[in-house]
């Protein structure tokens, strides 16, 4: 009898992947393909949706073949990706109406302001968890019905579709516009701005305020359940569980029970804190969402800070500045030098997310001297997702009464040892990474596996969990307070910069 896998496609900002994992949570194989960064105007991102679902279709018969499987090797597959990015296409030749919309896009700013006349922040986060930020999915829908008028009537009428990634794939894998499957998640829907968290389905008078054609929508599942059955890639393969990356990541370090956390260091870093069948609203900055929900059991919610830009940095000052040849490259300029010289970078390239949630700051590097060179300016990058890290740590500890003991973590940047030690040294606590750092796509094949009795339980997937490193605190508690206020100086430097000079400060 042959082997039998599960596999994942994680859908990330950068690049896509599809991993094959065996029963004991190893991975078997994975291909991997990077896709275009679209950058039409300076606070613009966006995606070629029919780019990234063309790889899609081409890497999981390359992870198949590289395992020497076929599609009835595999019993299911997970989908996980970008959360709050948004897609429209049209249902009757799958063509995308528009690039997508990005999660890390600000276009949205001056139709926020008017929606915030119409909708009491209190009033939405009571309902979806979430502020009133061009973070989420619904401004960006309302921004593209809005710039093409010729897209709303077909919206009105169902003809264009709307979703998130997960939505995106879902619809073309089980068939496109020949019976593809229109639906998404409840953690992916809750990061639309539009989703009610507590009746877990869409918010009809949100809809209606934020004139948001309900026939457009793809309908709510579960994330553990099932979404049909692959036609196109791989064909014949049940799609067992759909999840948002941070939720998916969470499940990976198999944080099931309320009041464990992890921290996922990508192209922004998220801290997620599983608050179990509670749903706890946040007074501190962070956001309320759903990590997961099998079929036929209660949601399971978490609080969650997100931060824009940790690996997204690095990219910059390789890609725009030239300062680094690779990613792996920063740590060792950062290392040659033992502190950032008295300068600091705020990484706000679209505003600030948790906890402060000011869409209107800007990136700024404060406290250059003659002194400073490029090895300080490599450290402070560094430093600043570890000190973001910090900001939402904190708000977490107040929002839980109880502060943090240690930190779970995971993603590409857990390899550069420098930001972990930093970490550890700005929170004052020990960081902890498993032997498995990728936890996205390995949390997603854990739900899909789940899914289909492939693992019979959670039990056994924590069974799977190993630590790899562990770095304790070392710094000066007096100095690390004393950097504190220097970076949140920083901050509110960045946040003065981004307002317009006839605003108040």
């Amino acid at each position: 009898m042959s082997e039998r896998y599960v596999a994942a496609i994680d859908q990330g900002t950068t690049s896509t992947r599809c991993v094959l994992y065996d029963r004991q949570g190893r991975l078997v194989s994975v291909s991997r393909q990077r896709h275009r960064q679209y950058y039409p105007r300076p606070g613009w991102v966006e995606h070629d949706p029919a780019e990234i679902w063309s790889q899609v279709a081409q890497l999981l018969p390359k992870a198949l073949h590289d395992a020497g499987a076929e599609a009835r090797d595999v019993v299911a597959l997970g989908i996980t990706g970008q959360r709050e990015t948004t897609v429209v296409w049209d249902r009757r030749t799958g063509r995308p109406a528009h690039r997508a919309v990005v999660w890390q896009d600000t276009r949205t700013e001056e139709l926020l302001d008017g929606w915030a006349r119409s909708v009491a922040p209190a009033d939405l986060r009571a309902r979806t968890g979430l502020p009133l930020a061009n973070y989420f999915s619904a401004p960006k829908l309302r921004w593209l019905l809005d710039h093409h008028p010729e897209l709303a009537a077909r919206a009105e009428s169902g003809d264009l579709l709307f979703g998130t990634m997960d939505s995106w794939l879902v619809w073309n894998l089980t068939g496109g516009a020949d019976g593809g499957r229109h639906v998404t998640d409840v953690t992916n829907a809750s990061r639309t701005m539009l989703m009610n968290l507590e009746t877990l389905d869409w918010d009809a008078e949100l809809l209606d305020r934020f004139g948001i054609p309900p026939a457009m929508l793809p309908a709510i599942e579960p994330t553990i359940g099932g979404f049909g059955v692959t036609a196109a890639g791989v064909p014949g393969i049940p799609i067992g569980a759909v999840i948002g990356d941070q939720q998916a990541s969470l499940f990976g370090q198999t944080a099931f029970e309320a009041g464990q956390a992890k921290c996922t260091f990508g192209t922004g870093s998220f801290l997620l804190l599983n608050t179990g069948t509670e749903l706890v609203r946040s007074r501190h900055g962070l956001i309320t969402t759903v990590a997961h929900k099998m079929r036929g059991e209660d949601a399971v919610y978490a609080l969650e800070g997100s931060v824009a830009m940790s690996g997204g940095i690095v990219q910059w000052c390789r890609d725009n500045l030239g300062l680094i040849r690779s990613p792996a490259e920063i740590e060792t300029l950062a290392s040659t030098v033992d502190d950032n010289g008295g300068c600091y970078v705020v990484p706000a390239f679209s505003g600030l997310l948790a906890p402060h949630w000011d869409s209107t700051a800007q990136g700024v590097i404060v406290g250059l001297t003659g002194y400073v060179r490029k090895e300080h300016i490599a450290r402070a990058v560094l430093e600043a997702t570890a000190w973001q890290t910090r900001d939402v740590v904190d708000a977490m500890n107040a929002d839980a009464g109880v502060p943090a003991t240690s930190l779970a973590v995971d993603g590409g940047m857990t390899a550069n040892n420098l930001l972990m030690r930093l970490v550890a040294d700005f929170l004052g606590i020990p960081v902890v990474r498993p032997m498995m750092t990728e936890t996205v796509a390995l949390g997603a094949a854990y739900a899909a596996g789940l899914a289909v009795g492939y693992w019979p339980d959670r039990r056994v997937l924590r069974g799977h969990w190993r630590r790899a490193a562990e770095w304790l605190p070392e710094l000066d508690p007096a100095r690390r307070e004393a950097e504190l206020g220097n970076w949140r100086h920083a901050v509110h430097t960045a946040s003065v910069w981004g307002r317009r000079p006839h605003e108040p400060s």
